[in-house]
């Protein structure tokens, strides 16, 4: 039996291996803690090896939700992988070469990693593309988290601090070290971030509309889709949201507003810019549908086929020395484009 401490075991067939859980690792659920360490290896089969017994913890059998404590020891079962097809796999995401359907399932990625803003031993900042979504699932094979995993095969911890939608582009921090995901976790819960967004809205926004102060709700279409909406304060479930706005730039039919939220609801920006009648040009799901499509055809050098909501600005007190840190990602060439089009400098 191969004896690991801490990192990961790295399976092989016919071995049984047995795991430390070190400080960093702490903390999570048994089937996330596993995931992370049999990189390659089905998700339907790591769920299997814990329901069956396979997987101790200290000698003892384990749920899937139990929570690992540092100096915990797990014990593994030899594990079905292939390591061949797996470095196979990355060799061809690394070249870009297309995946067979149905190659990945939804925690086997194709390796990738993203333009960064900033890193260091704990934590790691993104600048994410429009159309990536942070995570799997609802349908998503795979996320950023998991291609940046795959492509990062020591990485002992990767883990999403907060999130961003699929078409927002812009800066995402992701720990890597767990003690770095609670501090930094912890400020955006107790809003001592500052969260900045760009976006743009058709129309000239009144400079007095500064404070967007309204309860949302979350709520299901019939097909089982998630939506949000503004509520009256007295409704059950209502969430309190504010998001504050500044117009950074105008032109003749568009206005670009640096938008920053004090509390991070599912689509806050976007539900709430709809609300006012104004909503982000080119947002799918809340926006003028009609505009949106025209604006897909606006001619060769500005045309706009993405929402056009951009995470500028994010500051955060580090989680080790405590110094303020602040991230600026520049708008995306195709929003900068479409922006000098809609709103020039000039006018």
């Amino acid at each position: 039996m191969k004896h690991i401490i801490g990192g990961n075991p790295q399976p092989r067939f016919g071995e049984a291996s047995t795991v430390l859980v070190d400080e960093e690792a702490a903390g999570q659920r048994l089937d996330n803690f596993l995931l992370r360490q049999l990189k390659g290896v089905p998700k339907t089969h790591v769920y299997r090896i814990i329901r069956s017994g396979e997987v101790r913890i200290n000698k003892g059998r384990a749920a899937v939700d139990r929570r690992v404590a540092q100096g915990d020891l797990i014990r593994l079962p030899p594990v079905r992988t292939s390591e061949r097809a797996l470095a196979k796999a990355q060799d061809m995401a690394a070249s870009g070469a297309p995946a067979a359907e149905g190659a990945w399932s939804d925690h086997r990625a194709p390796a990738r990693e993203f333009p960064v803003l900033f890193e260091d031993e704990c934590l790691l900042a993104i600048d994410k593309p429009a159309g990536v979504a942070v995570h799997g699932g609802s349908g998503v094979r795979f996320g950023l988290i998991e291609q940046l995993r795959m492509a990062r095969p020591k990485a002992r911890f990767l883990e999403l601090v907060h999130r961003l939608d699929r078409e927002t582009s812009g800066i995402l921090l992701i720990a890597k070290k767990r003690s770095a995901l609670r501090s930094l976790q912890s400020q955006f819960r107790e809003r001592e971030t500052g969260k900045t967004y760009l976006a743009l809205v058709a129309g000239q926004w009144p400079v007095r509309l500064r404070v967007l102060d309204k309860p949302l709700l979350k709520f299901l279409l019939p097909d089982g889709e998630r939506r949000v909406k503004v509520v009256a304060r007295e409704s059950a479930d209502a969430m309190a949201s504010l998001t504050l706005v500044k117009v950074a730039r105008t032109g003749a039919a568009f206005t670009l507003l640096e938008v920053t939220i004090k509390t991070g609801r599912t689509h806050q920006i976007r539900v709430h810019l709809a609300a006012e009648g104004m909503p982000v040009v080119g947002d799918d799901k809340y926006g003028d549908f009609a505009l949106n499509k025209s604006l897909q055809q606006a001619g060769p050098t500005a045309p706009l086929r993405r929402m056009f909501l951009h995470a500028w600005r994010l500051q955060f007190n580090h989680p080790v020395h405590g110094e303020r840190v602040e991230l600026l990602s520049n708008l995306p060439v195709e929003l900068e484009l479409f922006l000098d089009y809609a709103a020039p400098v000039n006018a």
